[in-house]
């Protein structure tokens, strides 16, 4: 594998980690979100703005993973109320390098940065893939939740748990 830097996202970051959202939802959500519905999340989630707000006032910490200085990823977590657990809010790997260490890459810096947590949640498609990849490292699913997000969409997740 090349050079493997995983380092911390700020402000500065927004249009990278947009850029990344923008190559990466197309791909991995084709055959799950309308394109209409894609087109809107990636707006609702991703916009300059609501990155921003995802970082200051929601407290959400950014990582971005890059291979010889180019950003192929990025995750995002933050603290939730209960005491000691953490939310995953998202871990994305380019999809042309998927397969190659870099998403579990992402998963581990995020679970050594939250220690002592007692628990990591993370919400997954419930026809996305990736479910298969979070069974791998120990997630197990709590429940279904269908999330409205506006326009009469929904995020129709599971929830997923990885207790330490």
């Amino acid at each position: 594998m090349d050079e493997l830097e995983i380092r911390d996202a700020d402000i500065e970051d927004i249009p990278v980690i947009g850029y990344l959202a923008q190559i990466i939802w197309p791909v991995a959500y084709k055959n799950i979100l309308t394109k209409d519905q894609l087109d809107y999340m990636l707006d609702y989630i991703y916009s300059p703005k609501s990155l921003q707000k995802q970082m200051t006032e929601q407290k959400h910490k950014f990582i971005i993973a890059e291979l010889d200085e180019e950003p192929v990823g990025f995750a995002s977590y933050s603290k939730i109320i209960e005491p000691d657990i953490y939310k995953l809010h998202k871990l994305y790997v380019r999809t042309d390098i998927q397969g190659k260490g870099l998403g579990k890459a992402l998963l581990d810096e995020v679970i050594s940065r939250i220690q002592p947590a007692s628990a990591l949640h993370l919400n997954v498609n419930r026809q996305n893939k990736a479910k298969t990849f979070y069974e791998k490292y120990g997630f197990k699913v709590l429940k279904e939740e269908d999330v409205d997000i506006g326009k009469g969409y929904f995020m129709v997740d599971y929830v997923m748990r990885k207790e330490f």
